[in-house]
């Protein structure tokens, strides 16, 4: 069965050129004109991936996100024409899991959306890691801190089960970004910072002073194993 992709764009054109593409490469294609209509859309579609557009009337791509994020972790990709970093980093703090900066090419939206797909697939094997009070399911892409569940993005339960696999061992930013396919972002630190913040503010009991997901200064991040 395809997968659905909501294509969210003020721009007639763009969502036309974008809807013929991607039907041509096998996805199912809805489409919306402002964020308002993304939200009925969505709720009723129920699509695999959004594709965002951020400038919009009505309702911008950052209102969007933070009123779907609230109801769902579907995957979504940020349609930019902002080139500052501040936007970027703005985009992926309510949520999103990548961005391609206008003008883009088709052959690499297709291929951002696959690799975000690729990461959202549920693991064929039951696999469960359990380090201290945090338990990852790969299988069913669930996560509990002391029994209570966590809702993730695709990219930060992506991290965390990377940082998890291995308590205790010092992870690059680069070797946690390889982890995400190949994502390829701009400001490549900032962009890893921003997502192990979102982390921490979902499973630390104080992000402040994180208990799990140590900071390695000049190196990366880890894992607190069991002590």
């Amino acid at each position: 069965m395809p997968k659905t992709i909501l294509v969210v764009d003020d721009k007639a054109s763009v969502r036309t050129l974008v809807r013929d593409y991607l039907t041509a490469e096998n996805f199912r294609v809805v489409t919306a004109n402002n964020g308002r209509d993304a939200l009925f859309v969505a709720r009723n579609e129920k699509p695999d991936l959004i594709l965002l557009d951020i400038m919009m009337p009505e309702m911008s791509g950052y209102e969007f996100l933070q009123a779907y994020r609230k109801e769902r972790n579907t995957p979504v990709i940020l349609l930019t024409a902002k080139i500052e970093e501040s936007d970027k980093v703005l985009g992926l703090e309510l949520g999103a899991d990548d961005y391609v900066t206008k003008p883009f090419g088709m052959r690499e939206l297709v291929a951002r959306i696959r690799a975000v797909l690729r990461r959202f697939a549920p693991e064929p094997a039951h696999q469960v890691l359990r380090v201290a009070e945090v338990t990852l399911d790969k299988s069913e892409r669930t996560v509990r801190v002391n029994d209570t569940p966590v809702k993730l993005t695709p990219s930060e339960f992506e991290l965390l089960a990377t940082l998890m696999s291995a308590p205790g061992h010092v992870f690059s930013r680069a070797a946690l970004l390889e982890q995400l396919q190949g994502i390829a972002f701009e400001s490549v630190e900032r962009t890893v910072d921003v997502h192990i913040r979102n982390l921490r503010t979902k499973i630390e009991p104080d992000p402040g002073e994180p208990r799990y997901i140590e900071t390695v200064f000049g190196v990366g991040y880890r894992f607190r194993g069991e002590e």
